[in-house]
């Protein structure tokens, strides 16, 4: 059965969801990179869809599979990803500025310096993930991604044993950091075809000034790069300054809803829009008085 519910949020912080049945269209890193995108839509639920990153150039072909419904609350992004088919990590590390990779070396050995020597361990087979779920899933309540934005790990039986059965089939990559025997970062990668799927990142909020979830990041992409198995590591919709420091490439992308035309998902809409220009609105405003701050600043230099 379709379900879900429409966000309205403010960065990553959510503040209000209204719930609706949605059914939801989503597309592969691969069906976008293809050379024809080719549209198979779902069923709608009874109030409609949410379509998440649709290639910018198809939503009119999209929006045309459902004529009768109401189009709104769409968001433009670049959809980042690494590709990393026949290049090494010492290769996808050239790419940074001399700058950029003495800042990510000095990250670790501050890591290491401040809260004690860190290991990063891998988990892959059945038993692995089982054990990379039971220490993760505690340290993932205490995340901002769970706590503010319903993004921490799954913690129910049917998602347990959805990670397992992808472990069976070797279609997972997980990683913890740790310092001794407590995870404080993990990193939790399902595999679809060639492509890594970036679905979970977490780390504990006491050490996030030691940044421990990048520390993960470039370690775990170090050992992904070595299987030379995978040609592409997604990170799905949305942006981010950690998604676009590590992606190499990205693809223009949008995410909107095509509700039901009742007068409920009418208002629904019209909030949303009136919501998301005030967003938009506010940001521009805040720009402008930063840009005017620094012209003040370097007058007064």
């Amino acid at each position: 059965m379709a379900s879900g519910s429409i966000d309205f949020t403010i960065g990553s912080r959510r503040l209000l969801s209204v719930g609706r049945d949605l059914a939801t269209w989503s597309f592969s890193l691969e069906q976008l990179l293809a050379p024809e995108a080719r549209f198979d839509p779902p069923a709608p639920g009874r109030d409609g869809l949410r379509v998440l990153s649709a290639p910018q150039g198809g939503i009119e072909a999209i929006a045309a599979c459902f004529p009768h419904h109401l189009a709104g609350g769409r968001q433009d992004y670049r959809r980042h990803y690494i590709a990393m088919a026949g290049r090494s990590f010492d290769d996808y590390l050239n790419r940074f500025s001399a700058k950029t990779r003495s800042t990510l070396r000095r990250k670790s050995r501050k890591l290491a310096k401040e809260a004690g020597d860190y290991a990063v361990t891998e988990h892959r087979t059945e038993q692995e993930v089982a054990a990379f779920i039971d220490a993760a899933l505690p340290l993932s309540t205490r995340t901002y991604q769970a706590r503010l934005l319903d993004a921490g790990l799954p913690d129910t039986p049917e998602a347990r044993t959805a990670l397992l059965e992808l472990a069976k089939a070797d279609r997972i990559r997980c990683f913890l950091l740790k310092l001794g025997d407590t995870p404080i970062a993990y990193l939790s990668l399902p595999v679809e075809g060639k492509t890594l799927i970036y679905a979970h990142l977490g780390y504990d909020p006491d050490y996030a000034r030691l940044s421990p979830g990048t520390v993960l990041q470039l370690e775990a992409l170090e050992r992904l790069f070595a299987e030379e198995r995978f040609a592409w590591f997604d990170f799905t919709e949305g942006e981010g300054a950690h998604k676009e420091m590590f992606g190499t490439d990205s693809v223009d992308c949008a995410s909107f809803l095509l509700l039901a035309p009742t007068a409920a998902n009418r208002a629904l809409l019209g909030a949303r829009s009136t919501f998301d220009g005030a967003i938009s609105t506010a940001k521009a405003l805040a720009e402008r008085s930063g840009a005017l701050s620094r012209v003040r600043s370097a007058l007064r230099g």
